[in-house]
């Protein structure tokens, strides 16, 4: 029996890279888990069938974190899917170099709704 077996997990950002591997973790360690992903679900739906092909649980859930009612949708979701919700790994961020007098009014609300907010809404 593994150590978390038992146990729901959402991954925020899970589609790929830092994400991928914190999901696929801890499926490996006996969680379902939620892959939530905003742009990338084939992303996703490559994650789930990693997990799954590892006898794992997963489902891929679409939802912007930057967004509350989608953040919401991502915690119901696990709910709805696996009965309760024991882990959330705010996993999802965004970031852009540009020089000071290059950021937009648009690019600073986006970094600073997924990267900030996100985390407070899930």
């Amino acid at each position: 029996m593994s150590k978390l077996t038992g146990k729901v997990a959402v991954v925020t950002g899970a589609s790929k890279g830092i994400g991928a591997g914190i999901a696929k973790a801890l499926a490996a360690e006996g969680a379902s888990v939620v892959v939530n992903y905003a742009s990338s679900k084939a992303g996703a739906d490559k994650v789930v069938a990693d997990i799954v092909a590892n006898n794992g649980k997963a489902v891929a859930v679409g939802g912007n974190v930057s967004k509350a009612a989608d953040s919401q949708g991502i915690v119901d979701a696990a709910v709805e899917t696996f009965g309760r919700l024991d882990i959330l790994v705010n996993n999802s961020g965004v970031y852009e170099f540009a020089a000071l007098e290059e950021v937009t009014e648009e690019s600073f609300h986006r970094q600073f709704n997924i990267n900030v907010l996100g985390p407070v809404y899930i």
